[in-house]
């Protein structure tokens, strides 16, 4: 028996319309639609991976993927003086959607502790 999909599949299969702001192989990009900063992208991958907690070794190339995407978004963005890369993981953690997400949050000064 299959999961249904998350809402983040339906946007990356474009069953559900989203502002995508990147698209390859791999992940899709598009502005979160409750923004916490004047900047909020969630960058997602394809692959219906629920949360870190559950990668693997195998999804060490797709981590990583997210990351450089992540990183290319803030210099597109132009966020040269700063941003935060965010990940929630369990209902503790602040995930609202089980399917694993980069959050690049920019454009404000961000305060420490986040939460």
């Amino acid at each position: 028996m299959t999961s249904p999909k998350t809402l983040f599949q339906k946007i990356a299969d474009h069953e559900i319309p989203a502002k995508l702001i990147h698209e390859d192989a791999w992940c899709v990009a598009f502005y979160d639609i409750a923004p916490q900063a004047p900047v909020h992208v969630l960058v997602v991958p394809r692959k219906p991976l629920p949360r870190i907690a559950e990668a693997t070794a195998e999804d060490q190339v797709l981590l990583g993927h997210l990351l450089l995407v992540a990183r290319e978004l803030a210099r597109q963005l132009q966020l040269a003086k700063g941003f935060r890369l965010v990940i929630n993981n369990g209902p503790d953690g602040g995930e609202s959607v089980p399917h694993l997400h980069v959050h690049l949050l920019g454009g404000r000064a961000l305060a420490w502790p986040p939460g």
